[in-house]
């Protein structure tokens, strides 16, 4: 379906990748990694013709069509979620006009009525909307919303409508760039189960391992300016790369090694007239020898003895009858929520249903309309969202900001964690005014790190970072003694962190005495990861 030969590309004057091979094959679930900036975002548009290669191929079968989702998605217009979903071409929408406009007239036995109808019999018109409601309500979207214009709703419900019409289209080629940025808990899971049945191949970038590791069985990771293939999913690719490194090292040491030797015998018996046929083969040897570059090994997860917080009180904090409405749209009724010293606990529920605000409410950012809250005594609390960021000195640098956090910490200390979230080398002498939401959003998360309360707030802190950040995050958290509470709807974050599940419904909350796995079996969802809302 896909092949790719021989293909270079640079950009900025750094060669990207060099000969670099690449295969994709009918029906194949293919993920394409590697860090931030190694040129998977190239490789998808030179796959899609946007960039031309400066030398080698790609070639596509000719009667494949390819569907692709970007990570941000362009302005609606003036369509419907509806209309959006199902990807109505000027043809077919003046055709079902047309159509209607007769019906209602009454002229159905008209040569027009016909044509329109012959363009929407070749469209599988009647096939398409149930198709787009049904996609569409798997991915979150209620059917009072299906007829309102898409311009109404947030980006992330707009990319849920283009992610709509690319299943409803059902391309040969699916290729997803971050799929799993814009669904909560519940859509990815429904998500997750639908391309597990999905007949056409499959091209992702991701930075969701779970979800990775559920429908992936190749795996092509850019490396040293090729593209290494891996059999398996994301878990197997690792335990491959691992052992591929400590071959090319052994390889590599083992070459240095020979080189000496032969070395050592040229510099001991130059001089030696009897022995200088033997050093002039050797010398035309090392000639020969094409040298090993030293190999590079993989990023790894940097740890560091996060500062543990004060003790608090038993009850670290307590809403009582708390109601929340916005205008006639009531969000919460006489809420009773109680979270206690060492809880760490995961929001879950469809977007909308209130996770969100119940984590402003707990974290007093948010005004309610009765009831009360109490924080505990001791209580010290911090609110991570990745809307908000902390107030921050905008004339410090980078890593100023995050040693005036951190105590004691040494700058190697801190250039080391700033790494691990994705501030490297340069970036960590950047002003905090000069820095992008996303990287404001990760200077924030290293800020709570460093100095952590005894009740820390997180919706979604996983947004913005890659794999080996989140596992950065995900480590620092395990040793982390204070009270948690979180949003979040990456599956491998979740399954290793919480201990409690907090379901939010329609202003309704219902507790589950264990984790991920807990909470999908006692709430009827299957307990694998092909699980689904039914």
């Amino acid at each position: 379906m896909l092949i790719i030969r021989k293909l270079t590309k640079a950009l900025g004057g750094r060669t990207l990748f060099e000969d670099a091979d690449m295969t994709i094959n009918w029906g194949e679930r293919v993920a394409l990694v590697g860090p931030n900036g190694a040129g998977k975002s190239t490789l998808f548009k030179m796959i899609l013709g946007e960039l031309e290669a400066d030398t080698g191929a790609v070639d596509r079968d000719d009667y494949a069509v390819t569907g692709y989702l970007a990570q941000e998605a362009g302005d609606p217009g003036d369509e419907t979620i509806l209309e959006l979903a199902i990807g109505i071409t000027p043809e077919l929408a003046t055709a079902i006009k047309h159509i209607r406009e007769h019906e209602k007239a009454g002229t159905t036995a008209s040569p027009e009525y016909h044509a329109a109808q012959d363009v929407f019999d070749s469209a599988n018109g009647y096939q398409l909307e149930p198709k787009a409601k049904k996609i569409l309500a798997g991915l979150g979207y209620s059917p009072d919303s299906f007829d309102k214009p898409a311009s109404e709703f947030s980006g992330g419900w707009i990319m849920r409508a283009h992610l709509a019409r690319l299943l409803v289209m059902e391309p040969d080629l699916l290729m997803l760039d971050e799929p799993t940025n814009h669904l909560d808990l519940h859509a990815l899971i429904w998500f997750q189960r639908y391309l597990s049945n999905y007949p056409g191949a499959i091209l992702m970038i991701s930075h969701d391992r779970f979800f990775m590791d559920a429908l992936i069985e190749t795996v092509y990771e850019i490396d040293e300016e090729q593209l290494i293939s891996y059999t398996g999913n994301y878990t197997s690719y690792l335990d491959q790369r691992n052992k591929r490194y400590t071959q090319k090292v052994q390889a590599y040491r083992n070459q240095n090694k020979e080189i000496e030797r032969v070395q050592e015998f040229i510099d001991r018996f130059r001089s030696v007239t009897s022995k200088a046929a033997q050093v002039q083969s050797r010398v035309k040897t090392l000639e020969k020898i094409v040298r090993l570059p030293k190999p590079i090994a993989p990023r790894k997860v940097f740890k560091f003895n996060f500062p543990q917080p004060t003790r608090s009180n038993q009850k670290v904090i307590e809403l009582e009858k708390v109601s929340k409405a916005y205008g006639e749209k009531v969000i919460y009724k006489s809420l009773d929520l109680t979270v206690e010293r060492g809880d760490r606990m995961v929001l879950v529920g469809p977007n909308g249903a209130g996770k969100s605000t119940l984590l402003k409410i707990l974290a007093g950012e948010l005004e309610f309309d009765e009831g009360t809250r109490k924080a505990g005594h001791n209580t010290k609390l911090g609110y991570y969202s990745q809307h908000r960021t902390l107030s921050m000195d905008e004339s410090n640098t980078v890593i100023e900001e995050v040693m005036a956090s951190g105590g004691d910490m040494r700058e190697e200390e801190a250039r080391s964690i700033l790494g691990s979230f994705l501030f490297r080398r340069a970036d960590v002498h950047k002003k905090v005014r000069v820095l992008s939401g996303g990287e404001k959003s990760r200077l924030n998360l290293v800020k709570f790190l460093v100095n952590p309360p005894n009740l820390l707030l997180m919706d979604e802190p996983t947004t913005h970072l890659d794999i080996i950040s989140i596992e950065a995050l995900l480590q620092a958290l395990k040793h982390y003694e204070g009270t948690l509470v979180f949003i979040s709807h990456d599956v491998h974050f979740i399954r290793n962190l919480a201990e409690t599940t907090l379901h939010v419904d329609a202003g309704n909350l219902t507790r589950y005495a264990g984790g991920y796995d807990y909470y999908l079996e006692k709430s009827g969802l299957d307990d694998d990861r092909s699980a689904v809302i039914k």
